[in-house]
């Protein structure tokens, strides 16, 4: 678990793979979202791209847009949930702002934003 400013990450593979099979996701055409509630009661987030996205900087630039669509939701997700946000396709290709569209549209419907 490294701490990026206040941004709790997940960086242990047994983490993504308890979110995986035991969390709910909800997707949309350029994220996918996996939620399930934990103990600690921070919200602790990870960002998975696969080689499927590209080569190195276009996986660089899906996971920076993605931790900055975040940054701006993170004062309103409630706290005690792990979130695992996987890139898409399409996602090194739109810009911030349809990102954090997709982002909040799922965490509604997760019901983990206050």
């Amino acid at each position: 678990m490294i701490i990026l400013g206040e941004i709790i990450t997940l960086k242990r593979n047994n983490d993504f793979r308890r979110l995986y099979s035991r969390g709910r996701s909800y997707a949309s055409s350029v994220l996918v979202t996996y939620v399930m509630r934990n103990r600690c009661g921070n919200v602790r987030i990870g960002i998975t791209t696969s080689k499927k996205i590209g080569k190195a900087v276009l996986r660089n630039r899906s996971r920076r847009i993605i931790r900055e669509a975040y940054r701006a939701l993170s004062g309103e997700v409630r706290q005690g949930v792990d979130l695992v946000f996987v890139a898409r396709g399409k996602t090194p290709y739109v810009k911030t702002g349809d990102i954090l569209r997709a982002m909040r549209k799922e965490l509604k419907e997760a019901g983990v934003l206050k």
